[in-house]
């Protein structure tokens, strides 16, 4: 049995790695244009999270100390300041809400603040007074003003001694941006659809020409006559097929890896840990292989049933179009999925997981689940494929 399958992974390997053309096209291909779109991508990206220089900032204050506004001065936010007393603040913050808001900033101070934190021991146990700020993070301009301001606030508390604190209380939401709206989001789920793609696109390269191509010349029928068994035959190309669909994998995730950092904004010459985990980076790559044995199954099996390689590609066409629908709808989700039975679903699994990793709200369950259930369908579609193989009518339809 061993050295049938040995015999069959040689002789498709060697096919494989003997056609240079081929083998840039499915390996490295898929890696260097996923490298360079997410590239494309980020630098889009960074166009639209930078504020034009003549961009005149609408911040109202409440209680602002002179003392702060005089730390602003120099500052790019410095023109927009206002003085405001709105009462309990829900008009500004409604405001905040709109996508069509022209409010950046809703900063609240504490009504005796200086003379708070003068007072104010921070061994006392007590808590210390606090700053409100809120944003709208899905605005490039909100999102912009709330980072000089804190970062002014920052280094203005690091010089206190921790004498009060900016936006402590948990249970106030001061992002008022819409979690759909919100760019990390809409990134985060536009990754797992061309990530697919490619994949789809390395694995449909190979698997008609290795089972359908032989079909259509001929020469499956001789192995097939051959004593070997029909079943070791399957195995061995179904084996061979996941080792090079499995390097494009390997080329896709590195290629998403290392554009990650473009797309993130943290691109200064490494990686940015606190961006990505190395556990992240195993996730995201253990779901990308393991999809691509489920892809490459199905490849397989239609390769299997089809003609010639030209049918082939005609009954694989729909089967891609439903995985970039698949693909498409991270798109369409509130963020990734917290019930189990979302992740037993093909393909549909594999982007709810992608979509925690790039957002960090991988479920670990779920992500165990969708490991397991893709490595089950593929040792379904391996069982259905070798039935296929022993079916005549099938292999010998010409």
């Amino acid at each position: 049995m061993k050295s049938t399958i040995i015999t069959i992974l040689k002789k498709e390997l060697k096919r494989f790695f003997s056609d240079k053309r081929m083998a840039f096209t499915t390996i490295l291909l898929p890696g260097i244009m996923i490298f360079i779109m997410y590239n494309f991508m980020g630098d889009a990206f960074s166009d639209m999270m930078t504020v034009d220089d003549e961009y005149v900032y609408s911040i109202e204050c409440v209680n602002m100390p002179a003392s702060i506004r005089t730390l602003l001065e120099n500052t790019s936010i410095a023109g927009g300041l206002k003085d405001t007393d709105t009462g309990d603040g829900n008009e500004a913050k409604k405001e905040l809400e709109s996508k069509d808001s022209t409010l950046d900033l809703y900063i609240v101070f504490p009504e005796n603040f200086e003379n708070d934190i003068a007072v104010y021991n921070s061994t006392s146990g007590e808590k210390a007074p606090q700053v409100e700020v809120y944003y709208n993070s899905a605005s490039t301009e909100s999102q912009t003003a709330y980072k000089i301001f804190i970062e002014i606030m920052d280094s203005y508390e690091s010089s206190m001694t921790n004498k009060f604190d900016i936006n402590s209380d948990s249970s106030v939401q001061y992002d008022l941006a819409n979690e759909k709206d919100s760019a990390a989001t809409i990134f985060s789920s536009m990754l797992p659809m061309l990530l697919l793609l490619f994949i789809f696109s390395a694995c449909m390269s190979i698997g008609p020409e290795s089972i359908s191509g032989e079909k259509e010349r001929g020469t499956i029928a001789t192995m097939l006559v051959t004593p070997a068994k029909r079943s070791h035959i399957a195995l061995g190309k179904i084996i061979a097929l996941s080792i090079i669909a499995l390097l494009s994998g390997i080329s896709s995730t590195i290629g998403t890896l290392l554009s990650l950092p473009k797309l993130t904004g943290t691109d200064e010459g490494s990686i940015d840990t606190n961006v990505y985990s190395i556990s992240d980076y195993a996730l995201l790559a253990v779901i990308i292989l393991s999809s691509v044995l489920i892809i490459v199954t199905l490849i397989s099996i239609i390769s299997a049933f089809a003609r010639s390689t030209k049918e082939a590609g005609t009954y694989i066409t729909p089967l891609m179009i439903v995985v970039m629908l698949i693909g498409l709808s991270g798109m369409f989700s509130n963020g990734t999925k917290t019930e189990l039975y979302n992740y037993i679903i093909p393909m549909y699994n594999s982007v709810q997981c992608m979509i925690g990793v790039f957002s960090f709200e991988v479920l670990p369950m779920g992500m165990l689940l969708t490991v397991i259930t893709n490595i089950l369908y593929t040792g379904i579609g391996v069982f259905v494929l070798t039935r296929m193989f022993n079916d005549e009518r099938i292999m010998f339809n010409k």
